[in-house]
């Protein structure tokens, strides 16, 4: 059966950005497979392929529209805004990005460890020359939250240095790379040796508010969290009060809740945390990455392999 691929959005409100040549590779390799491209009220697509941020309704009256469709293709990691709509169609396979922004991620929560441990905030601040100094990666007991592509990656990464490190994650299958990996009901018993603690899991109810005043009691006074996962994962007013409190040394975020960050929040004031707005993956280091996992999906359909063959698959009922 010829495949009749629906593009979301039909046309980007982005001309001249990254989305817009995701939207240009993915029309260019659909056709050059001989796949049609049609609108989304056509009645008899079999696919849709969404290369940007879009509402979730979208997609769901898209759906509604085309009973024939049995594969779509989410453009970011994080599905936990398109859950709703994936719960209502469960023959309909779901795939996502996830594992192919693993670098640049897993690059920035190495860049926010390394500032926090040798006392980047403090010094970019200082006015004076000071008597603070820093630590060393070497020798540190590194524990990453999350198994998925970010994880494995930071895994890779920090092995760069002599650590040690545990992974936290719902299997006991172990990480390739990690020293130790531990079930996620093992958090609290890895967390009081941790020296680097990075957030690399996905957001779900599970995992909501996993690091609360009592995980940040745990901690060293001189161990530093990093989260470049959802913002989530973290009960904010207990992560302030922790920093206020100099229960741990400091925090990387790139992500917060509420997100974006009220301007005036404590955060912004607390000398130990660095901020960063949501940038760990911009479009321009993603959409390549993107790209190349819609195009390998494609090719993959070509050959008539199953939906649910395809990379980045969405556990709809874990939620990732």
């Amino acid at each position: 059966m010829t495949q009749r691929i629906v593009i979301l959005p039909v046309q980007s409100d982005r001309d001249g950005t990254p989305y817009e040549s995701a939207h240009e590779q993915t029309v260019a390799t659909a056709e050059s497979l001989g796949f049609s491209i049609v609108d989304p009220d056509d009645g008899n697509a079999t696919a849709i392929v969404v290369v940007q941020m879009i509402d979730s309704q979208i997609i769901e009256d898209t759906l509604a529209q085309n009973p024939d469709i049995t594969w779509v293709q989410l453009p970011y990691a994080g599905v936990e805004t398109f859950l709703p709509v994936a719960r209502k169609y469960p023959n309909v396979t779901f795939t996502s990005a996830k594992g192919s922004y693993a670098p640049p991620v897993a690059e920035h929560a190495l860049a926010l460890t390394l500032a926090l441990l040798r006392h980047l905030p403090d010094r970019i601040r200082a006015t004076s020359w000071g008597t603070t100094y820093g630590s060393t990666l070497n020798g540190a007991n590194v524990v990453i939250v999350g198994a998925g592509g970010i994880g494995q990656e930071l895994v890779r990464l920090f092995s760069t240095w002599d650590t040690t490190i545990t992974v936290v994650r719902r299997s006991p299958e172990p990480v390739d790379g990690a020293d130790k990996t531990v079930t996620d009901d093992k958090l609290n018993e890895v967390l009081p040796e941790a020296d680097v603690v990075v957030l690399a899991a996905a957001a779900t109810p599970e995992t909501k508010s996993m690091f609360t005043a009592e995980q940040f009691d745990l901690m060293k006074t001189q161990a530093v969290l990093v989260n470049i996962a959802r913002g989530s994962l973290i009960d904010t007013d207990d992560l302030v009060a922790a920093l206020a409190d100099h229960n741990i040394r400091g925090a990387g975020l790139d992500v917060t809740d509420p997100e974006p960050l009220p301007d005036g929040h404590p955060l912004w004031a607390e000398p130990n945390c660095i901020i960063t707005p949501h940038t760990a993956d911009t479009p321009e280091m993603v959409i390549p990455l993107l790209d190349e996992r819609i195009v390998r999906n494609l090719h993959s359909l070509a050959d008539n392999k199953a939906p649910d063959t395809l990379e980045g698959l969405v556990d709809v009922q874990a939620g990732y």
